[in-house]
C-alpha cells in the first residue's frame, strides 16, 4: 500500500528531529543546563545584568530546547488521543495554578517573585506548561522504565505519582532559592510549606491521571527502548536543581538529585541490558 503525503512529511520530521536530538545530545542535556546555571547565579550575584540572566523569554526558549528529547521520543506516538489530553491538561495546568495564587489552595499563600514570561491573566505565567509537563512526562517514563509493559494500571499510576513529588522536592527549594517564586510564610522544608506538597498530592493525582489515560503504554515503552535520547530532559533536570541546590547548600534537594540521577542510569543500564534492546551507553550514549 502506498504512503499518503502526509504520512511522508511525517516520517521525514521524525527522522530530521531524530537527527536533530542525536547529534546535540551533550549540548541539550549537559550544555544547556550549566549554562543556564551560570546565568542565573551570575545574575542574581549582579555579575551580569538581571535583564540577561533572568530574561524570561530565554528560559522558556531554554526550557523547550532541554524538552526536545521528550518532543521527538513523543512524536511518533502522537495521535488524537494525546492531543486531546495534553490539551485538557494544559487547561488543568493553568486552572490550578491561577486558583492557588487568588485562594492559597492547595499550595499555600505564594506568588511568583519573577516573570517567566508572559503571565496570563496577569497572575501565572503563560508558558506554565511548559515547565510542568516535561515534570509529568519524566516521571512517568522513568515508571515504565522501572516497571515494564506488563505493570498494572494503579502501579504505573502511583509509581508516576510518587516521582512527580520527588521532583518537586528537588524543584521548589532551588526555585525559591532563586526567587522565582515564594511563599508568604516560608516553610519547614527550604522555605517551602508541607501544604504545598499536599497541593501537589492533589493536583499531580489528576494531572497524572490525565497522562496516564492518554498515552497507549506498550507503545511508549517499545519507544523508549528504540530511542536513545527519550529520557535526557531528566537529566537535564538532574544536574540543573542538582547544582542549584548545591549551591545554596540545599541538602536534601541536592542528595535527591543524585539519587535521581543514579537511578536513571542504573535502571536504563539494567532493564535494556536484561530486555536485549539496542544497547545504549548509559542515559548519554557512548
Amino acid at each position: 500500500m502506498t504512503k499518503s503525503l502526509r504520512e511522508i512529511d511525517r516520517e521525514t520530521v521524525e527522522k530530521r528531529l531524530d537527527t536533530l536530538i542525536y547529534d546535540n545530545r551533550v549540548t541539550i542535556a549537559i550544555t544547556f543546563p550549566l549554562v543556564g546555571i551560570v546565568l542565573l547565579l551570575s545574575g542574581q550575584q549582579g555579575w551580569i545584568p538581571e535583564w540577561l540572566a533572568f530574561n524570561p523569554y530565554l528560559m522558556v526558549i531554554a526550557v523547550t530546547i532541554m524538552a526536545l528529547p521528550l518532543i521527538g521520543g513523543l512524536f511518533p506516538l502522537t495521535d488524537r488521543r494525546l492531543l486531546v489530553g495534553l490539551g485538557i491538561l494544559v487547561l488543568f495546568t493553568w486552572a490550578i495554578e491561577i486558583t492557588g495564587v487568588q485562594t492559597g489552595y492547595p499550595y499555600g499563600e505564594f506568588q511568583y517573585e519573577r516573570e517567566l514570561g508572559p503571565m496570563l491573566f496577569g497572575l501565572v505565567p503563560f508558558f506554565l506548561p511548559v515547565f510542568y509537563f516535561p515534570i509529568l512526562l519524566n516521571s512517568y517514563l522513568f515508571t515504565l522504565l522501572m516497571l515494564g509493559p506488563d505493570s498494572s494500571f494503579p502501579a504505573r499510576y502511583l509509581t508516576t505519582l510518587a516521582l512527580v513529588i520527588t521532583m518537586d522536592l528537588i524543584l521548589d527549594p532551588g526555585a525559591v532559592s532563586l526567587e522565582f517564586w515564594g511563599w508568604f510564610d516560608g516553610g519547614l522544608y527550604y522555605d517551602v510549606p508541607v501544604q504545598n506538597y499536599l497541593g501537589w498530592l492533589l493536583s499531580g493525582s489528576v494531572a497524572v491521571f490525565l497522562l496516564t489515560i492518554s498515552l497507549d503504554h506498550e507503545a511508549v515503552f517499545d519507544r523508549l527502548r528504540e530511542c536513545e535520547y527519550f529520557l535526557d530532559d531528566l537529566i537535564s533536570f538532574g544536574i540543573f536543581w542538582g547544582l542549584v541546590n548545591a549551591y545554596f547548600l540545599n541538602t536534601i534537594p541536592f542528595l535527591l538529585a543524585v539519587v535521581l540521577l543514579a537511578a536513571l542510569f542504573r535502571v536504563e543500564w539494567f532493564d535494556f541490558a536484561g530486555l536485549g534492546a539496542k544497547a545504549t551507553g548509559g542515559a548519554l550514549g557512548k
